[in-house]
């Protein structure tokens, strides 16, 4: 068997024998000819075959050999996984990458039921349950090949300004902040364990240990029953720390440096083929970010006809959508960093800026919608301690995070970004659901 080469290659290959394999995604069976469309994780390419529909009383072999060909074509399923070898023709009235190739022989390696149990207009739960045809689409690999350039773009970012990669434990013996979203599960009979919201102590940690600058790609888990489309239970969260801030604008600038080498990166590798399978320009965010206090985006917001109804004053989802158009409309950016919460807003960790009594932190929206929250930490165990007992928090059960402090930790901040949203946002997609690989929500468990 000659060696298997990708559909994306063909056409950089010269006319002659070839090999494929993938599954088939359409067959156009005529009288004369057929059609298969092939598809691999690369592309998809075109396939023909002169149909032989009836034998001579003196057939040869070949004959014989074209006839069941055919007759193996005419039954072959959907979604049917096989290996084609042939000839390989350029010819540029061939609408599928200018190639096609000529059947000689196929094998199968996998046949499909003749019943696929979703279409093109199936909805999103029952795709859900499917996903794994679901995933065949060329738009929705594409998404994963998006998602896999901008970590290594991000990874390469950080590695290159000689951050240390971490893998924080997902299983944690005591809250971070409270049992609020924390999924608890029996660890060996007699222990009670948690599966971590996120790697924000263990980072901070990082701080302490001297590591200096952190980061971690990894999954996350909270115990939210959100039936919206940007909350999961299970997900990937993007995370970094960095020591020596003077405030939460270093971190800040490091993340919108990050994210626009990121975009920048999938612009260059996938804008094409972005715009033809989703309808839109990459468009890579310029620098500085607009900055914009909580309490002037709230005033913005209102005078675009919209009272935020939150008691506590922070933004709601219509807010940050009031709020991101706005910067649209005035900055023609698609991002914007919220600052100055009022600590009642923010976890304990949180540095209060002395003079403002805010504190050091912001949120950052996307085209309308929350991706991160950074913020410089406080790293004084004393004022740790009781911005804790403010909040009504037990700093007995904060032990193990508090040790991190009482032998020294410099100043520090970071952040932490859902992959899923962001990926949701530049792709213009309408739920994390259709980007995320398998999603896990307070109803879905499967596949």
């Amino acid at each position: 068997m000659s060696e298997r080469v990708l559909v994306n290659q063909l056409k950089h290959l010269p006319a002659g024998a070839v090999s494929v394999s993938g599954w088939v995604e359409t067959v156009r069976d005529q009288k004369k000819v057929q059609f298969v469309i092939l598809r691999d994780e690369t592309g998809a390419v075109q396939l023909v075959n002169p149909a032989t529909r009836e034998l001579a009383e003196d057939a040869d072999d070949a004959a014989r050999a074209a006839l069941a060909l055919t007759e193996t074509i005419s039954a072959m399923s959907t979604g049917t996984f096989l290996t084609v070898t042939g000839e390989l023709k350029h010819d540029e009235r061939v609408k599928l990458g200018g190639v096609e190739i000529k059947i000689g022989a196929l094998e199968i390696a996998a046949a499909s039921d003749p019943e696929t149990p979703i279409a093109a207009d199936s909805g999103l739960d029952k795709r859900m349950d499917w996903r794994f045809i679901d995933l065949r689409q060329a738009r929705n690999n594409l998404i994963f090949r998006v998602q896999t350039t901008l970590e290594h773009a991000m990874r390469t970012y950080w590695i290159e300004r000689d951050y240390i990669e971490i893998h924080s434990p997902k299983l944690m013996s005591s809250p971070a902040e409270s049992r609020a979203e924390l999924f608890s599960l029996e660890y060996f009979g007699d222990q009670t364990a948690y599966l971590a919201q996120s790697p924000q102590h263990f980072k901070q940690m990082a701080q302490a240990a001297g590591f200096g600058k952190v980061f971690e790609i990894a999954d996350a888990f909270r115990a939210d029953p959100s039936f919206t489309s940007r909350h999961a239970t299970e997900f990937t969260s993007i995370d970094a720390e960095i020591s020596w801030v003077d405030s939460h604008e270093d971190v800040a600038r490091m993340q919108e440096e990050l994210l626009q080498t990121a975009i920048q990166a999938v612009k260059d590798k996938h804008g094409a083929e972005i715009e033809e399978l989703f309808g839109l320009e990459v468009t890579v965010p310029a620098l500085p970010f607009p900055r914009i206090p909580l309490a002037e985006a709230r005033e913005i917001v209102a005078s675009r006809g919209y009272e935020i109804p939150r008691a506590d004053g922070d933004l709601d989802p219509e807010g940050e959508r009031q709020l991101s158009a706005y910067v649209k409309e005035t900055y023609d950016h698609d991002f914007v960093f919220v600052t100055d919460y009022h600590p009642e807003i923010r976890p304990f960790y949180h540095m209060r800026d002395p003079e403002t009594g805010m504190t050091k932190s912001y949120d950052l929206l996307y085209r309308g919608t929350e991706i991160t929250t950074g913020a410089q930490r406080e790293h004084r165990v004393e004022v740790l301690e009781a911005q804790a007992t403010e909040k009504g928090l037990d700093v007995a059960g904060l032990e193990h995070y508090l040790d991190f402090f009482r032998y020294g930790v410099p100043p520090h901040g970071g952040f932490g970004m859902g992959l899923a949203r962001l990926l949701m946002l530049l792709l213009g997609e309408s739920s994390i659901r259709e980007v995320t690989f398998l999603f896990r929500g307070p109803t879905r468990l499967a596949p």
